[in-house]
């Protein structure tokens, strides 16, 4: 762990990346060379307010009074009995104003973002879920927002597009690549370089260049917190296993985080396997991947032998993207996180098993930790307990459910 005199410690066991922004070999800051200053500017401030009570205060009032924490915890009885094996409990992340974890990250880099002097904001999004939390913290502090978005998620994600819009974001369809999260990505990058006396970019997870990976956990770190206070108090002690979803992965590292330094209780991490774990049809990393670098950091990607980035599928647009945070590829090697993938017909099974068993509609994000949750549960005792981070609500994604279905039923025809 390394800090500075200008990198206070707001909170005991924090586990910094070294001052090149590298988790062991993964991380660092890969930017052209006008991105330098800001990033550089970006870090001094960051650590300025991390360490600044004020700042700390305010952001601690919005997520208790505007965002509603915390967010529950929750038994899920009648799911566990349907499973069988280990009692299974959720964290309602999906009871959050805006449907979704990533208002706790938005929040913290917009009230960033007006302490840095900067009046737009810009960000990209792959469910919606990122761009509707950057959206709604820009109206609540009076910031320009300009949101960029696959056109492909644009479709699929419909209902976020209007939320968006109607909190007064301008929502820009991008119709490069595979016109998913990865060039919403690109582009909102190239604003950001081409716009940097004003704008913020604000990333909506633990990837990028340092100190993007660092910030986004720290923003979501309170899932964990909370979790484990909720864990003591309500079920008695800690629980013996952790799933979380992982896309960019910040909901999963914002769980992760304050169990860490517990070798009792299993971290475990649930990429996209999409329909089959061959090139193009997945976005399981750590099946399929290796290590390289993609939007400025270095870390776990799919890429063919030339290095060139592969094409990506979920039927959920926020696991769709080709490389996974820093800090996951680190938590890999090191042993202490394990991760695994549930596929499209997995993550959809899970979804109606919930809605079915505990009258919750989870994101598709979130079925993927559910899936494995049930396959994980049947491998252990009846007293052990899994916690699932249940990230997001499924309202948004209620149109690729029915398409799904549909396909489902004709392929049952033929």
């Amino acid at each position: 762990m390394h800090l500075t005199d200008d990198q206070p410690i707001a909170t005991a066991g924090r586990r910094d990346p070294d001052d090149r922004g590298y988790f062991g070999a993964f991380g660092g800051s890969f930017v052209p060379e006008t991105l330098v200053a800001p990033i550089d500017e970006l870090k001094r401030e960051y650590f300025r307010a991390r360490g600044d009570s004020a700042f700390q205060e305010e952001l601690q009032a919005l997520l208790q009074h505007y965002v509603g924490r915390p967010t529950p915890l929750y038994e899920a009885a009648r799911l566990s009995r349907e499973i069988g094996g280990a009692r299974i409990v959720l964290k309602r992340e999906d009871l959050t104003h805006t449907g979704a974890h990533k208002i706790n990250n938005a929040l913290g880099q917009a009230l960033l973002a007006r302490r840095m002097g900067k009046r737009r904001i810009v960000a990209e999004t792959g469910a919606g879920q990122h761009g509707v939390a950057t959206a709604t913290a820009s109206a609540l502090l009076g910031l320009e927002c300009v949101v960029y978005m696959g056109a492909e998620d644009t479709v699929r994600q419909a209902p976020n597009v209007l939320r968006m819009q109607l909190l007064g974001a301008d929502v820009r369809r991008v119709e490069a690549g595979a016109r998913t999260l990865k060039d919403a990505i690109n582009e909102a990058m190239r604003d950001w370089v081409t716009n940097v006396g004003d704008t913020y970019y604000l990333l909506g997870s633990v990837l990028g260049p340092h100190p993007y990976p660092l910030m986004v956990r720290e923003f979501q770190a309170v899932i964990g917190r909370e979790a484990r206070a909720q864990m003591l108090a309500q079920i008695g002690r800690l629980p013996d296993a952790i799933a979380a979803c992982v896309g960019g992965g910040s909901n999963a590292m914002g769980i992760f985080d304050a169990f860490v330094e517990d070798p009792g209780v299993r971290l475990v991490g649930v990429e996209a396997g999409g329909r089959a774990i061959v090139p193009g049809e997945h976005a399981a990393r750590f099946a399929g991947g290796s290590t390289g670098i993609l939007q400025g950091t270095r870390t776990f990607v799919l890429q063919d032998e030339a290095g060139n980035i592969e094409l990506t599928h979920s039927i959920s647009a926020g696991l769709d993207y080709a490389a996974v945070g820093p800090e996951h590829a680190w938590l890999r090697e090191m042993g202490r996180a394990e991760y695994t993938s549930a596929g499209d017909a997995e993550a959809l099974d899970a979804f109606h098993l919930l809605a079915r068993t505990e009258g919750i509609l989870p994101a598709l994000e979130s079925s993927h930790a559910v899936a494995h949750a049930a396959v994980l549960a049947r491998t252990m005792r009846p007293d052990d307990v899994i916690l699932v981070n249940l990230s997001g609500r499924g309202d948004k994604d209620l149109e690729s459910v029915a398409r799904a279905l549909d396909h489902r039923r004709e392929g049952s025809r033929s």
